[in-house]
């Protein structure tokens, strides 16, 4: 026989799980909100039908396969990796990746002087340092003067 405090128990394990589960559940009436936290007719059913399908003995993957059978993937907020979402995933990486190579390449050009590699060229021998300095220090133009009074702190 099952005592009060296992009876206890389980209720309150079953309580997590379907917190757990619905936490990681889009509201399909919402769309920005967990199931959780949305107070939606729908979501509030999807709750009922987590605990009763926690209660019947399914695993957490079996309930999340059953919301995504039915009534599709954009439900989770997890999507699996494939082909198709592979854009989604990636495009964080490939837009800092992107972003990285105009800064650098940025900075390669400001650190290589055509002049300079002209010279190098003509002359068949690349310059000394001291040379180099010297011929970059003639050929860049001066720093920007940037006073401390812009036009909008004039007044």
């Amino acid at each position: 026989m099952e005592t009060d405090e296992d009876a206890v128990k389980k209720t309150q394990l079953v309580e997590a799980r379907a917190r757990n589960i619905s936490h990681n559940v889009r509201c399909i009436e919402c769309g920005s909100q967990s199931i959780e936290d949305s107070q939606a007719d729908i979501a509030i059913l999807l709750r009922k039908l987590i605990r009763d399908e926690i209660r019947s003995g399914k695993t957490d993957k079996e309930i999340y396969k059953k919301l995504e059978n039915d009534y599709g993937e954009t439900v989770l907020y997890t999507p699996k990796f494939d082909l198709q979402t592979a854009a989604l995933w990636l495009s964080p990486v490939l837009v800092a990746g992107a972003a990285a190579g105009v800064w650098a390449y940025s900075k390669h050009k400001q650190r290589s002087n055509v002049h300079i590699m002209a010279l190098n060229l003509v002359r068949g021998v690349p310059l000394t340092p001291k040379e180099k300095q010297t011929m970059l220090d003639l050929l860049s133009p001066p720093p920007s003067q940037r006073t401390s009074s812009s036009w909008w702190r004039r007044n």
